[in-house]
């Protein structure tokens, strides 16, 4: 997850609009950083630090701050990790979005598929089969 905060703190600072605003829309949305037009948060992007991003990313997933999320981390395997950064930025993986957590897990325990909650919704996601996993390598 820290290694996905650097990335993502990267891109919230770049000069690449694409790069950035997506990143600083999600800053907002959390209320990681203090409310403010996204225009004057693009022209103050330098004075952004990895704790704010790191405060997204534990308000996204559900957490009061870092330091609970951070204790929430370690309890996790590492796969579900993975399958939470990968539904928020990988487009080669099938994902189901729901309203909610509660919705994606009613469909999950129908279906199949592992739950992750992103921001306010919820995923449903399946892991890439190992055999799938040495042919991506290839290409």
């Amino acid at each position: 997850m820290l290694r996905e905060a650097k990335r993502l703190h990267r891109a919230a600072t770049s000069d690449a609009l694409s790069e950035s605003l997506p990143v600083l829309r999600r800053l907002l949305a959390a209320r990681a950083v203090p409310a403010c037009p996204l225009q004057a948060l693009f022209r103050d992007r330098a004075s952004l630090q990895r704790k704010h991003v790191l405060r997204m990313l534990a308000f996204e997933a559900g957490h009061a701050g870092w330091e609970a999320y951070s204790q929430a981390l370690s309890g996790l395997d590492s796969q579900s990790v993975v399958l939470s950064v990968a539904a928020q930025r990988s487009t080669a993986m099938l994902k189901h979005w729901f309203v909610g957590e509660q919705q994606a897990a009613q469909f999950a325990s129908a279906h199949g598929g592992l739950v992750t909650r992103v921001g306010h919704q919820g995923a449903v996601v399946w892991p890439v089969p190992e055999r799938q996993r040495g042919r991506e390598g290839e290409r």
